[in-house]
């Protein structure tokens, strides 16, 4: 029997949870977009998309957890186009829109950083980076392309490598989700052999040849596809709804 909780009860325990006033951010985290009172089903995913909102519908969702919502910083404030359909929907449908950005990379255990240092096998033991959001621990490869060859086989896709030493055995890996390819010489302060992250711009593959080290870019979405899943699979258990994750294709 799948138990039922007030939307504002669950909005709480997000909030306990992923502490979202420590973070200076891009957006509002929290609730996003209010529907029904009563919450029994929750569907996570990595973007409000429109094609997750209509895949949340199908699923009779009464409210939807992200890491990527719809309002940010210096956005355009009128609702209308894709934006206007996004939320006509979810009005519709009277579902609740909870979206959490950096509290869900941060989070030690359940958000994106620490899921994907699980997927690899790595233990962070360290973080480094603005506002303390990339971390790093002890890893055993033995070369540029074994980590690569490794990073492709656990995300399923493949990934773009740059390394200034490819023979050279990689012992300590820093890594950072999504966007954080900024951070590269962070986590080469941190005494990173290796970084890895979702993107990569043209300063990162000069960085790479001249410090003598490693950047793997293995995807956006691919990188940030664990932490929403985790948050909201525990919670949903803890109080009793049901949950799904529903996984959007993203070539990014």
């Amino acid at each position: 029997m799948v138990d039922m909780i007030q939307r504002q009860d669950l909005l709480a325990h997000f909030d306990a949870l992923l502490q979202p006033e420590r973070f200076k951010d891009y957006g509002p985290n929290g609730l996003q977009v209010e529907g029904k009172a009563e919450i029994r089903h929750i569907v996570s995913g990595v973007t409000a998309s429109r094609a997750l909102i209509e895949a949340a519908i199908a699923d009779k969702a009464d409210a939807i957890f992200v890491h990527h919502g719809l309002f940010w910083r210096g956005m355009d404030g009128r609702i209308t186009g894709w934006m206007k359909e996004r939320i006509r929907l979810l009005l519709a449908h009277d579902i609740s829109l909870f979206a959490y950005h950096l509290p869900l990379d941060a989070h030690p255990e359940l958000g994106n950083n620490a899921q994907l240092g699980q997927k690899l096998g790595v233990q962070w033991d360290a973080t480094f980076g603005e506002q303390a959001l990339g971390m790093v621990g002890e890893a055993d490869f033995a070369n540029a392309a074994a980590l690569s060859a490794h990073v492709q086989a656990v995300l399923g896709r493949a990934v773009t490598c740059v390394s200034g030493a490819p023979e050279c055995a990689i012992r300590r890996l820093a890594w950072c989700t999504g966007g954080a390819q900024g951070f590269y010489e962070s986590a080469l302060a941190a005494g990173a052999d290796a970084f890895i992250t979702g993107e990569i711009s043209e300063p990162q593959a000069h960085l790479a040849r001249e410090t003598g080290t490693t950047f793997i870019a293995a995807g956006h979405h691919a990188t940030e596809r664990y932490g929403a899943a985790a948050v909201a699979a525990q919670v949903a258990q803890q109080m009793g709804l049901s949950h799904r994750f529903i996984e959007i294709d993203n070539p990014a």
